[in-house]
């Protein structure tokens, strides 16, 4: 019987400009792919519709044309599947697994009394557990859209990742009944990733470590569907000069602006190499990385990169 592809996936989100950090998880993820001879999706995470712009789309991909990196098949967009996402949120309800939830931002902090946050805002009390019947009856009581959320009463998720190790959750006492869809209609990010993994039969899962706490959720949504788990793989991440994580707010360093600036994709796709513990040349394509690229000489710890490093990835004279 022959070995099963390994099927991976870039998914960026077009809420911002892609930075440096972003480089770097996204040819890691393209390494350990094409290493192995695997098949790479590109799927675009469009769905929180106040902050994503076409604009952000195209900037991504030329971004990543540029490192050199490729795909296979046509770019998907997550808000393609809304209406399929929107069913499965409503089946979980249907079966119990789910349930109507009119309270506030605000409400819920109240109803905590205590300063005691999740890593996405304040950790439900379960205030609306078991209190509507149906989605119709929680708008007719409240007066309110209602949201839809997971129910996780003494439920321990554990997910083993490839490079962080095993990590146990507590998701009633860490993280509460999650949202599987706002109040506004929108889908959570943890229903929309699970689906569409399923759906574009990823098998390999390799993203920055600061998405590591949402993986024990995903594991549980899996394991309600029906759907398979994964490969996790989590890596460290890129720090700025001040021991912070990067973000879309970082201009300077993100692609669109290195490349303004003179930057050579190549000299960064070296200086990556060496950050993830490859001795190869400084200057390299993604393709030159594969023959000697092996996950476990990433070192375990942050990299930082500081604006003061810039020049050095520019063409020399």
């Amino acid at each position: 019987m022959g070995r099963l592809q390994v099927v991976g996936r870039l998914a960026p989100s077009p809420t911002g400009l892609l930075h440096l950090g972003h480089a770097r998880s996204f040819l890691l993820a393209w390494c350990s792919v094409r290493s192995r001879d695997g098949r790479l999706k590109l799927r675009m995470e469009d769905l929180d519709l106040s902050r994503v712009r076409p604009q952000f789309v195209d900037q991504a991909l030329r971004d990543l044309e540029w490192l050199g990196l490729d795909w296979d098949g046509p770019v998907e967009m997550q808000s393609d599947q809304i209406p399929a996402f929107q069913a499965v949120a409503q089946g979980l309800c249907e079966r119990g697994l789910a349930y109507p939830c009119v309270c506030t931002r605000k409400e819920i902090e109240n109803a905590r009394s205590a300063p005691h946050h999740g890593e996405e805002g304040p950790i439900y009390p379960g205030t609306c557990r078991d209190r509507y019947a149906s989605l119709e009856e929680a708008r007719r009581a409240s007066g309110r859209e209602p949201a839809l959320r997971l129910r996780v009463q003494g439920v321990r998720s554990t997910v083993t990742d490839q490079f962080a190790g095993s990590l146990t959750q507590d998701l009633e006492r860490d993280v509460g009944d999650f949202p599987i869809t706002s109040r506004d209609g929108q889908i959570a990010y943890q229903l929309a990733v699970v689906l569409d993994d399923a759906r574009q039969g990823v098998t390999e899962v390799l993203r920055a470590d600061d998405l590591l706490s949402s993986t024990p959720r995903q594991s549980f949504l899996q394991d309600l569907l029906g759907l398979p788990h994964p490969v996790w793989i989590h890596v460290p991440l890129v720090l700025d000069d001040n021991g912070q994580r990067l973000a879309k707010r970082h201009d300077s360093l993100s692609l669109a602006a290195l490349r303004e600036t003179g930057v050579c994709p190549r000299r960064l796709v070296g200086w990556i190499a060496q950050s993830i513990g490859l001795t190869g040349p400084s200057v390299a394509s993604p393709c030159e990385l594969l023959p000697d690229f092996e996950l476990h000489k990433l070192p375990s710890t942050p990299v930082e990169f500081s604006p003061r490093l810039v020049p050095l990835l520019k063409p020399r004279n």
